[in-house]
């Protein structure tokens, strides 16, 4: 049978009992377009979506749905038609968020004054206490004054918005080069993103830095 003829529950089982490659390539070409889509959408809350980074979480979810001879497929169970799309999508949002809070957690552990945008959870205030909570804000008031020293000039109104408008309303840079009164394009939205990034984080880094030493 034609491989792309099978159901994903047909395909999955049917990958699970062999090891067919062709089967194996029909998993990965039917669904990697799903979890790269899902990681895309979660590493945009953080930062800048860059291809590298992308696919070292694709290629890390695949190794977690691998790993101690594919535990976690073959424990998976398949209760209607849709339910393989969502269990993978789990486990990329899972992989992403573990990715980006080991980040954090060997930075707050390193001693280092350093700060990453990647870092920063903008969007909720779900699950933090009050010392976190202020602690949040602190930072955002930092990162505020960073960008004013950064996004400066006649384009300082609409490169500030598209800066918040991405990192703390969880617009997407697409959804943002909508809107006619920021007057780009999707790619001129992504540039001003990376460079106003960019800027705002060796800003808060050369601060940490001088905090350091005093």
């Amino acid at each position: 049978m034609d491989p792309q003829e099978l159901s994903p529950q047909e395909l999955l089982q049917l990958c699970l009992a062999s090891e067919d490659e062709a089967l194996w390539l029909e998993f990965v070409r039917r669904f990697q377009p799903l979890i790269a889509r899902v990681i895309v959408k979660r590493v945009r809350r953080r930062t800048i979506p860059h291809p590298s980074l992308v696919d070292d979480l694709v290629q890390e979810t695949y190794l977690k749905l691998c790993a101690n001879q594919r535990k976690a497929l073959r424990e998976f169970e398949c209760d209607h038609e849709n339910a393989l799309f969502g269990f993978l999508k789990k486990v990329a949002h899972n992989v992403v968020e573990d990715h980006f809070r080991s980040s954090y957690s060997q930075k707050r552990g390193s001693g280092r004054e350093e700060e990453c945008l990647e870092d920063i959870t903008f969007l909720t205030a779900a699950g933090r206490g009050p010392a976190e909570e202020s602690e949040h804000n602190i930072l955002i008031g930092r990162i505020a004054r960073c960008l004013d020293e950064c996004a400066q000039g006649p384009t300082y109104r609409r490169d500030s918005a598209i800066f918040w408008l991405y990192y703390r309303h969880g617009l997407t840079a697409k959804a943002i080069s909508e809107i006619p009164a920021i007057g780009l394009t999707l790619k001129g939205v992504e540039s001003t993103l990376l460079r106003l990034t960019r800027m705002v984080r060796g800003k808060l880094n050369e601060k940490g830095r001088r905090s350091a030493t005093g």
